[in-house]
């Protein structure tokens, strides 16, 4: 290798070139591959040298090698890769002359790394490419698409943080492509990175909307739809979700998902019992599952003695530990509005699992930022719920019966004004059976004796 490499470099500069060429096509089809990656660091070294071979000469050799390489002469995964590291390694105090040489490898890298499952290294590899250099600057598009394969990546192993910054760098250049399948994966990583991040209820709404894309095959489609409903149930308790919810309960698909029993509980404003919760646990991804730390304010307000040492409370915690612990307990406090007038701090502390202070912490928290309607007693230690099931306007009219017109009157009693609405509701509901009873001819006169 060293002598031919000495006879190049006696040729002239005319020579050299086409010289060079032939040399790294016969180098590149020997069939002692394993001595390749020695072979071509010697070659490399020598016409990556400016005193013996000319810039020109260098870059068109220097082309040659990894446009070969890219076509897959070689065809050994690790010897490849030996030869692109080793060829980087070169090139890389070189690289103001070698720059689009470099990015190539860099991609042929990637690649590489990618097909080994190495997510981290490959997106370490492409964020190293010169995107916005002065010598060659790629255009918009193709930077966009880098970001994207960038969060991609960095998604796969979960480093939501530095997939979160490459995603606002792409962002900006969102508009630069019309390619269809880019756009896709652009949204895909929007609602990705909104789940990481914990807007849950944000990445919901994305995951569902993507759900219905065609283009989409149907087996990943039925993974996104999945996810969608996986962020509904974790997303804070409130007439948002709900909403959500309520979209998903309706899609004909979902009942198909292994977490429909949860969605529908959801929905239909069950509480949930802690083998459910268990059940659906399983089924989450490490950053769904984090734990969360409680605020000082919520840690000084429930850690108020209020246990009667008569009838002390069962629990002692102070406050949900997850993710899923915060959206179970909270949907338990707004399905048991539905049910109950009011409740105890006592007994919405044993049905939450919670100190009784520490629940009371949770439906103030909840009545502060309105996503519960009702008030708190603190004299008597008692939360009182307004409005019932006919109130929730995400999810619609689902007895069947049709309207009930409502006629209030002012008694200036809110509760006796409920308990009237209340039997109102129910004899009107009766009524409407008995005329549907009728119309089948389903009622009989009673026998006059």
């Amino acid at each position: 290798m060293e002598a031919k490499l000495s006879q190049l470099a006696t040729l002239s500069q005319k020579d050299k070139t086409p010289a060079y060429l032939a040399f790294v096509s016969e180098t590149l089809s020997r069939p002692d591959q394993p001595f390749l990656p020695a072979d071509l660091h010697v070659l490399i070294d020598s016409v990556t040298n400016p005193d013996t071979v000319g810039l020109v000469t260098g870059r068109q050799v220097i082309s040659e090698l990894v446009k070969n390489i890219g076509a897959g002469v070689v065809t050994d995964h690790d010897i490849r890769k030996r030869i692109i590291e080793d060829t980087l390694a070169t090139l890389q105090p070189r690289i103001a002359s070698y720059e689009e040489q470099v990015n190539a490898l860099r991609f042929q890298l990637a690649d590489l790394l990618e097909a080994e499952e190495e997510w981290s290294k490959a997106a370490r590899v492409l964020t190293g490419i010169s995107l916005d250099s002065g010598s060659r600057s790629l255009p918009d598009e193709e930077k966009f698409r880098v970001y994207i394969r960038i969060v991609r990546l960095l998604l796969e192993d979960e480093d939501s943080v530095q997939a979160e910054t490459y995603y606002n760098r792409a962002a900006s250049l969102s508009n630069s492509t019309t390619d269809k399948e880019t756009q896709l994966q652009f949204k895909l990583c929007q609602a990705r990175i909104s789940d990481y991040a914990r807007k849950f209820l944000e990445a919901a709404m994305r995951y569902h909307e993507l759900s219905w894309v065609a283009e989409i095959d149907e087996e990943e489609r039925q993974e996104i739809l999945s996810n969608a409903v996986t962020c509904a149930v974790l997303a804070p308790a409130g007439p948002n979700r709900s909403r959500v919810l309520a979209s998903l309960y309706r899609d004909e698909r979902s009942s198909d998902l292994p977490t429909y029993n949860i969605l529908s509980k959801m929905f239909l404003d069950h509480i949930l019992r802690p083998a459910e919760v268990k059940s659906f646990e399983k089924k989450l991804r490490p950053h769904q599952l984090a734990k969360i730390a409680i605020s000082s304010n919520d840690k000084l307000a429930s850690a108020v003695d209020d246990d009667d040492p008569l009838e002390p409370s069962t629990s002692t915690r102070r406050g949900p530990s997850t993710v899923l612990d915060r959206a179970v307990m909270e949907h338990n406090v707004l399905a048991s509005s539905k049910i109950y007038n009011n409740i105890t701090f006592r007994g919405l502390g044993a049905l939450l699992d919670l100190a009784p202070s520490a629940a009371e912490t949770m439906a103030r928290k909840m009545i502060e930022q309105g996503r519960l309607k009702g008030s708190i007693d603190q004299v008597d230690k008692l939360i009182w719920f307004e409005g019932g099931r006919e109130d929730d306007d995400a999810q619609g009219k689902a007895g069947g019966l049709g309207d009930v017109e409502q006629i209030s009157e002012a008694t200036g009693a809110p509760f006796t004004k409920r308990w009237d609405m209340q039997i109102r509701t129910t004899a009107a509901n009766v009524e409407s059976i008995v005329q549907h009873l009728a119309v089948k001819g389903l009622t009989h006169a009673p026998a006059v004796a």
